[in-house]
């Protein structure tokens, strides 16, 4: 009969809140309820951040500070560079679920977002200076010009030459940066940009 008590007891009702896990973990669990603020936000939201110096508040007071090149919009995570010097960049990534706070503490100018769009940039694109490149972009667009070729600059920073409306042309300006839908065109104008970086 002992025995039977000894054995009910182990299965009562009051044996399993001793297997609880303590309450010190609490803390950290409400702030998870707090880092969501930053993954709730939408990617228009996130889009005020980049090309911006942030400074980012992430959980245990990790605090990560650099260029926002973007926002992942499924995970929230935030890439940023940080310019060391000898033009080397590093990249670091906050994960979404991490972060705090952002504080925005200096705007980006346009140079600076050419130089942060550079970074992920093709390799031809790296072995110019921004200002080679625009240099590229005016004699191509003046001399598309001179020869009665309707030509207009599009996209981020007018970086982009698109030609007849059809045709568009990235940087560095050469026949292999010519993209358009229309084979004829874009077999006349690759030949055309050829012809005239041959000449220069």
């Amino acid at each position: 009969m002992a025995a039977a008590t000894s054995a009910a007891a182990a299965t009562s009702p009051s044996c399993p809140p001793r297997q609880r896990p303590p309450a010190a973990p609490l803390p950290a669990v409400l702030d998870v309820g707090n880092m969501n603020d930053w993954q709730k936000k939408s990617p228009l939201d996130w889009q005020i951040y980049v090309n911006k110096l942030v400074k980012v508040i992430a959980i245990e007071k990790h605090e990560y500070e650099g260029w926002v090149l973007t926002v992942d919009p499924v995970s929230a995570s935030i890439v940023l560079a940080a310019f060391l010097g000898n033009e080397q960049v590093s990249i670091s990534f906050v994960m979404g679920h991490a972060v705090q706070e952002v504080e925005i503490l200096q705007e980006g100018d346009s140079e600076m977002e050419q130089r942060l769009s550079r970074i992920f940039a093709p390799e031809e694109s790296k072995a110019y200076s921004p200002e080679e490149l625009e240099k590229r972009k005016n004699d191509l667009k003046t001399w598309l010009e001179t020869n009665h070729i309707p030509v207009t600059e599009q996209g981020e920073s007018s970086r982009t030459l698109c030609v007849a409306g059809v045709l568009t042309i990235d940087p560095p300006y050469g026949p292999e940066q010519c993209s358009s839908s229309n084979e004829i065109i874009l077999s006349r104008v690759q030949g055309l940009v050829q012809g005239y970086l041959e000449k220069q």
